[in-house]
C-alpha cells in the first residue's frame, strides 16, 4: 500500500515484544526523502487514538538503490492493545482518511510447522515449470510443510501448478505487485538507470516472510526456486537441523554454501519422455557442479530460527539474537541448477556430484503425480 507521499510503502505490521513492546511495520521507503513518519495506534477497547513518532530504520543492504527495505518501528503505548495501526507523515489529521493495517502476530500461537520455504519474488512471466515442481517435491521430501511465494507474475501454465499446490495446502501466495508502484530492477545492484529498487523488492519480501512465519514455523528457509539445500550426511532437514543445533547451541542462523550445477551440462540418465513436453529444466539430468574459484566466495543461503532474526539480507542476516554458523560443505550444500557462471569450462573440469539421485525414485513418482493432475 502506497502512502500519500508516494515515497513510503507499507507491506505489513507485526507485533514484536522480544525487547520492548513495539509494532514493527515492514515497508519500503526512499532512503533520503522520507524524514519522518508517525504511528497512529487505535487502542482497544475504547477506540482511542494514540500518536507517536516512528523510528525509520532503512536496512543497510540497499545495494545503492534509492529505495530500501525498511522497518518503521512504533513503540506501543501503555495499557493499549492495538489491533490496527496507521502510518502518516503528520501527527495531525483524520484517522478515517488513513489506510489502517492489522497488526499481525498479536496473539501467541503454537508452532504448527517445522519448515517453511520463502521464495522471495516470482517475476518475469516465470515459466520454469518442471524445475519448480521438482524443487517443491524435493522440499516436501526433505521435510517442508509450507512454501510461501511472493508472486509478481508467472505464465498461465505456472498458474495451474500454483493453484494445485495451493489447494493441496503446500503453497501460500502473497501477491507482490511492486512494479505498479516502483520502477523495479531485475538486477540486485543499482545501475544508475532510473530504477528504484533491486530484484523486485526481494529483501523486503524475505523480511516479511520471516515475520509472517515467526509464530507458526520452527525454521524458515530462505532460498530461490532453483535452489535446494541438499543434506549430505542426513536423510532430511529435520535430522540435519537437530544435529546442527546440538553442535551449535545458541545459533539462530545456519548458512549453506551455494554451488552451481550448470543446466548446459547434462547426463542422459533420467530422460523421462513425458517430461519433455513440460517447459523447464529437469534437475535429475544436471549432476555436474562447477569447481570453486580461488578468488570468489560462494554466496550462501539460509535456514533460520525466525524468532531469533531481526533483519535479514539475501545471503546473511543483518541483525539477529544469537550466532550465525557456516555449515561445512560435507554436511550440506545448496544445489543451484542455473546458467553456468564458469561457462568456458569443459565437462572434465566439472565435479560429478550425484547426491540428488539418492532421492530419485520418490522424486520421480511425486513429480509424475503432480504433472498428471495439472498439465499432462
Amino acid at each position: 500500500t502506497a502512502l500519500k507521499d508516494n515515497k513510503t510503502f507499507i507491506i505489513s505490521p507485526y507485533f514484536d515484544d522480544r525487547e520492548s513492546k513495539v509494532t514493527r511495520v515492514i515497508g519500503i521507503v526512499h532512503h533520503e526523502d522520507v524524514k519522518q513518519l508517525y504511528c497512529w495506534f487505535c487502542c482497544q477497547p475504547d477506540g482511542q487514538i494514540y500518536v507517536s513518532k516512528a523510528k525509520i530504520d532503512v536496512h543497510s543492504d540497499r545495494f545503492g538503490f534509492p529505495y530500501g527495505a525498511t522497518d518503521i518501528v512504533c513503540l506501543e503505548p501503555e495499557n493499549c492493545d492495538p489491533t490496527h495501526i496507521a502510518i502518516h507523515q503528520s501527527p495531525r489529521g483524520n484517522i478515517d482518511q488513513l489506510p489502517r493495517f492489522e497488526i499481525k502476530n498479536r496473539k501467541a500461537e503454537t508452532l504448527s510447522v517445522d519448515f517453511t520455504v520463502c521464495i522471495s519474488a516470482m517475476f518475469g512471466n516465470y515459466n520454469n515449470v518442471l524445475q519448480f515442481i521438482q524443487s517443491v517435491e524435493m522440499y516436501k521430501i526433505l521435510g517442508v510443510q509450507k512454501v510461501v511465494i511472493y508472486k509478481n507474475n508467472c505464465s498461465h501454465l505456472m498458474e495451474k501448478v500454483l493453484k494445485f499446490y495451493m489447494e493441496e495446502g503446500t503453497v501460500e501466495i502473497i501477491p507482490w505487485p511492486i512494479n505498479s508502484h516502483l520502477n523495479v530492477s531485475s538486477r540486485w545492484h543499482f545501475m544508475q538507470d532510473g530504477t528504484h529498487i533491486g530484484y523486485y523488492g526481494q529483501i523486503t519480501a524475505l523480511n516479511d516472510c520471516i515475520y509472517r512465519n515467526m509464530q507458526r514455523s520452527k525454521f524458515v528457509v530462505l532460498n530461490d526456486a532453483d535452489e535446494i539445500i541438499l543434506p549430505l550426511k542426513h536423510p532430511d532437514w529435520k535430522t540435519m537441523m537437530k544435529s546442527l543445533q546440538e553442535e551449535n547451541p545458541g545459533t539462530g542462523v545456519f548458512l549453506f554454501e551455494n554451488h552451481v550445477f550448470p543446466k548446459t551440462i547434462s547426463t542422459h540418465m533420467f530422460n523421462i519422455s513425458s517430461w519433455n513436453t513440460v517447459p523447464g529444466v529437469n534437475i535429475l539430468q544436471h549432476v555436474h557442479r562447477e569447481p570453486d574459484r580461488k578468488d570468489v566466495i560462494n554466496p550462501r543461503k539460509m535456514i533460520v530460527d525466525p524468532q531469533k532474526v531481526i533483519q535479514t539480507s539475501v545471503h546473511s542476516v543483518l541483525r539477529a539474537y544469537g550466532k550465525s554458523v557456516k555449515v561445512p560443505m560435507d554436511v550440506a550444500l545448496v544445489y543451484h541448477c542455473r546458467v553456468p557462471l564458469q561457462g568456458n569450462l569443459p565437462r572434465e573440469s566439472l565435479i560429478r556430484d550425484t547426491t540428488l539421485w539418492r532421492y530419485n525414485s520418490s522424486l520421480i513418482m511425486n513429480v509424475n503425480k503432480v504433472l498428471n493432475q495439472t498439465i499432462l
